[in-house]
């Protein structure tokens, strides 16, 4: 069960409750009965291992097909001015 964090918006105290994630979020103050909000935090996430790069996954250029392959210029008709 995950545990939430909430804020009183009257007295401003922050308390945490361990709630079923169907669960309705609280929304009374223990403290002053006044009205509560969830507070929402980032998560830290670490990429570990490959291929989270786009270098990971970058195909090798093979220069001999660059060489004998013919040029997209070369059969096409030149256009005069």
């Amino acid at each position: 069960m995950p545990t939430y964090e909430y804020e009183c918006t009257a007295c401003g105290r922050r308390f945490e409750r361990r709630q079923r994630f169907d669960e309705e979020p609280v929304g009374i103050c223990p403290h002053c009965q006044g009205k509560s909000r969830r507070v929402l935090h980032s998560i830290p996430v670490i990429f570990k291992g490959s291929g989270f790069y786009t270098t990971d996954h970058r195909k090798e250029q093979n220069p001999e097909s660059t060489e004998k392959g013919t040029k997209p210029d070369e059969g096409a008709p030149a256009k005069g001015g």
